[in-house]
């Protein structure tokens, strides 16, 4: 054997690990992703417009619906613990049960720790989903004591680095009964402890340096909507987004409603019939509804003949999730690690939409997300939201084309494309 083939083959070891790894971390996301559809919509269907006092005036039943949506979305507690767990199960090997009472184990203690050291709120607001929530619900601050889905992730890892490293240990007899896998949840709640400290300690900082550059946005016109549409995608891969988006969306501006009431942020200015609110929302709609599902046609027409089936179902199905709901991480999060040039692509281009769509005058909103749902709720609040359908299908048009081209040109190993040794070990382990 000569040396060049030699050194080849540890690097195509260790490239097709490193790959492998990315596409299970992938697939362990979509395990907490495929709740959040039915959590969004049950959301939206305890809203006031629509069940509520404003709609079809059933209080008690809408009362219901958001507080069962609410719960899964909860940035604070439900989509961290979400993604604890899933990441955790997905990413042990041959885990179990008791790898998810680790996760909630780890998890629970980290935030109990967190919750110790809040940002000082005010005597009248308090502390909800990592914002300060005045009396009128309105956000009058971020918080930076919890760092979301971010942590979430983290601390599924390390539980299924730990499950995975200790679920096997056996102690001393007179400690016998801690053994094997109840050794790993008492494992966790100190690694929990050390991790929560360290974000207490760092997240200040962070938080405060991205607030600080939303601020800077909202003076920029169509220019900062674009710069803030490619910064939430961005920061949408670590789960920092949340701090982006707490500004914007819940401080910037205020309006007086017709009752006198003062409200804050670009959603609840825009739902309140604000005609100036939308900033940092319109540009949303083309992508989610349009252009995301675009991308996963041509992921879907880019596969393998003998995949083309399977990859075509699932992405009809991630599609016509983002179309509806407005949910993209099903279809970003199945390209984003395994061919980040088009996540990098769909990020610019989002922020391109957003300008756009503001620099046209049209201004529309949502109260989760840029889904068929909320366009069609929020249709008599829009400004010119027949615009968003024109500028929709030429991002769709823009997307299908240019993932098309990206993944065929530089062979991009996106759902259905993976080199043969990797297939054939996916084929294996779905057999077994």
């Amino acid at each position: 054997m000569s040396s060049d083939t030699a050194s080849a083959a540890p690097r195509r070891t260790w490239l097709s690990n490193l790959f492998q790894g990315l596409q299970k971390m992938g697939r362990s996301l979509q395990l907490p992703i495929a709740v959040l559809p039915a959590a969004g919509i049950l959301n939206r269907l305890g809203q006031p417009d629509v069940f509520g006092s404003d709609g079809l005036g059933w209080d008690r039943v809408a009362k219901v619906f958001v507080g069962a949506g609410g719960a899964l979305l909860d940035g604070s507690i439900g989509l961290p613990l979400l993604f604890c767990v899933g990441v955790a199960i997905g990413m042990a090997k041959k885990s179990d049960g008791s790898t998810a009472l680790a996760a909630v184990a780890g998890f629970l203690v980290y935030n109990g720790v967190l919750h110790q050291f809040p940002k000082d709120c005010g005597p009248d607001t308090v502390l909800q989903a990592g914002a300060c929530i005045a009396k009128d619900g309105t956000a009058v601050a971020a918080t930076y004591q919890n760092p979301g889905v971010f942590g979430g992730i983290v601390l599924g890892l390390l539980t299924a680095y730990f499950w995975q490293r200790f679920h096997r240990t056996k102690l001393v007899d007179w400690l016998g009964f801690f053994n094997g896998r109840r050794l790993v949840p008492i494992m966790m709640s100190g690694v929990a402890i050390v991790f929560a400290v360290l974000c207490a300690w760092a997240w200040p900082p962070i938080g405060d340096g991205l607030t600080s550059f939303s601020k800077k946005l909202v003076d920029l016109g169509s220019t900062g909507s674009g710069i803030f549409g490619v910064a939430n995608r961005a920061l949408l891969t670590i789960g920092l987004h949340q701090f982006l988006n707490t500004f914007v969306w819940f401080q910037f501006g205020d309006f007086t409603k017709p009752d006198g009431t003062v409200v804050h942020g670009d959603i609840p200015r825009f739902l309140a019939g604000d005609p100036t609110a939308g900033q940092f929302q319109t540009g949303f709609f083309p992508i989610m509804m349009f252009a995301l599902p675009a991308a996963a046609l041509a992921i879907a027409h880019t596969a393998k003949p003998h995949r083309r089936k399977e990859i075509s179902g699932m992405m009809l199905s991630v599609g016509l999730t983002s179309f509806v709901t407005g949910i993209t991480e099903p279809i970003e999060y199945s390209f984003l690690f395994i061919a980040p040039l088009l996540y990098a692509i769909h990020a610019v281009l989002t922020g391109v939409s957003m300008a756009v769509c503001w620099g046209l005058g049209a201004k529309d909103g949502f109260s989760f997300s840029a889904g068929l749902i909320d366009y069609c709720l929020n249709w008599n609040l829009a400004t010119k939201p027949w615009l968003i359908l024109i500028v929709g299908a030429c991002f769709a048009v823009v997307y299908y084309a240019l993932f098309r081209f990206v993944i065929v040109k530089f062979n991009l190993a996106t759902p259905g494309r993976e080199p043969e040794e990797i297939e054939q070990e996916l084929e294996q382990g779905n057999v077994k």
